[in-house]
């Protein structure tokens, strides 16, 4: 008798049923989608941000004091060996390391005028061992300043054939420094510091910034003209990070001293404080840290996405509770008289109200079901046109929009569940 009450009510009103489960299909595909975009946003927003530069910089312990100090690089002995730059590799979280490249800099003669030149790795293939484990890794600038507009010629690859063959005597130049001096791609030209290097231009950039100013050149090129062989000023490096909370930046002041439970969470989460301390217990003679401006947009774009999809969840799944309400409560009124013989002839409310509920946690879970893969379809049309990249599937997404739908759809019928328990077999089998 119960279940074939429940089939009339799907034949008899179908057209209601129907537009219940679209009503909970259109909740579930918008939760669906926000959640599993949301769960997965993190990385991928900090993969889009990574290609606007560096988040981290290392330098030596005596150039971060002097800079501290007198907010200037110069020290004497303000300078890493270059063979450091690999130990990035052997921290915790070296697969959250995107890219990195070491800079020397300095200043050099060019047609009898200062200029300053930097040197730098652009493709870097880089191959070392440290116990018995193998660590490689193609990095350098041409990640890191992929945001770079080539105005003329090409950006240098050492790893390219031709270069690999025709030597180190080769640059990248600013825009600036071209419209000045008149060069361009192909041109020679003749550096002078400690020795005379004569380079050829493979190409001229322009960075929208100072560094149109300045001469890029192989860090070994640099090395030579500075007098600083095998030495570098700082390490640039981009790292996939997670926004800093307040037991982070706590622990972050002084980690001797943090509780070992919250110095164990901070170490093991990729917190750029904390990525920036491993840097430091890889290389002792340096000094990580992080870019504030880049580092804290980062954890403010991320928190203002993650917060405008909970928003954008919670009001489509208010909006599917309030349709749910109104389609519900319309189709109890249409079967008021239906209702009112079944109390007439000794059913009770808790009977009656339990037979709605079933049918319409019935049609949800139809609805439901088929909203949480156009939800999925979504999350991926989303990722796809946004981030380039496809949005994996979170199991916990599945409950979690299970439990919302199911508490969705029964706050939704509390208001047709309220007139059942206040209907009056007398008023309504007399049309009142």
């Amino acid at each position: 008798m119960f279940f074939r009450m429940i089939k009339g009510t799907f034949i008899h009103q179908w057209k209601k049923m129907l537009m219940i489960a679209l009503t909970v299909a259109l909740g579930t595909s918008i939760a669906t989608a926000m959640l599993n975009v949301m769960l997965d946003v993190g990385d991928k927003i900090n993969a889009e941000l990574k290609t606007y530069g560096a988040n981290i910089n290392v330098v030596s312990k005596s150039a971060a004091i002097v800079s501290s100090l007198y907010e200037t690089d110069e020290a004497t002995d303000a300078y890493l060996q270059e063979n450091v730059t690999g130990e990035l590799l052997t921290i915790f979280w070296a697969n959250n390391i995107l890219d990195f490249a070491p800079f020397l800099d300095g200043q050099v003669k060019l047609d009898g005028t200062d200029q300053k030149v930097t040197g730098t790795w652009f493709h870097y293939h880089l191959s070392f061992r440290k116990k018995g484990s193998d660590y490689i890794r193609d990095t350098g600038i041409n990640n890191l300043r992929d945001w770079w507009e080539i105005v003329d010629g090409e950006r240098y690859d050492e790893q390219a054939d031709f270069y690999k063959d025709a030597g180190d005597l080769f640059a990248m130049v600013g825009e600036n420094v071209a419209e000045k001096k008149n060069l361009k791609a192909g041109d020679e030209i003749t550096l002078t510091g400690k020795t005379t290097e004569v380079v050829k231009v493979v190409g001229v950039f322009s960075s929208g910034d100072n560094e149109d100013d300045v001469i890029y050149l192989p860090l070994s090129t640099a090395q030579r003209l500075t007098g600083k062989a095998d030495l570098i000023q700082s390490i640039s490096v981009s790292a996939l990070t997670s926004p800093e909370d307040e037991t982070s930046q706590k622990v972050a002041k002084n980690p001797e001293l943090a509780r070992p439970e919250d110095y164990e969470l901070w170490y093991c989460t990729a917190y750029v404080s904390s990525i920036c301390h491993q840097i430091q217990e890889a290389i002792p003679t340096s000094s990580a840290s992080a870019i504030r401006r880049v580092a804290d947009s980062e954890g403010d774009i991320l928190n203002k996405t993650e917060l405008l999809m909970t928003l954008i969840t919670v009001l489509s799944l208010i909006g599917s509770a309030l349709a749910i309400s109104n389609l519900v409560t319309s189709s109890v009124m249409e079967r008021s008289q239906e209702l009112g013989l079944m109390k007439a002839i000794g059913a009770k409310n808790v009977r009656i109200a339990g037979l709605v509920l079933t049918e319409i946690l019935l049609v949800a879970l139809v609805g439901a079901v088929s909203g949480y893969f156009i939800g999925f379809g979504f999350a991926q049309i989303i990722g796809h046109t946004v981030f380039g990249a496809s949005i994996d599937m979170k199991g916990m997404v599945a409950f979690l929009v299970a439990v919302l739908i199911f508490a969705v759809t029964l706050i939704g019928s509390l208001p047709a569940i309220r007139n059942i328990l206040r209907l009056r077999p007398s008023e309504v089998l007399h049309g009142r």
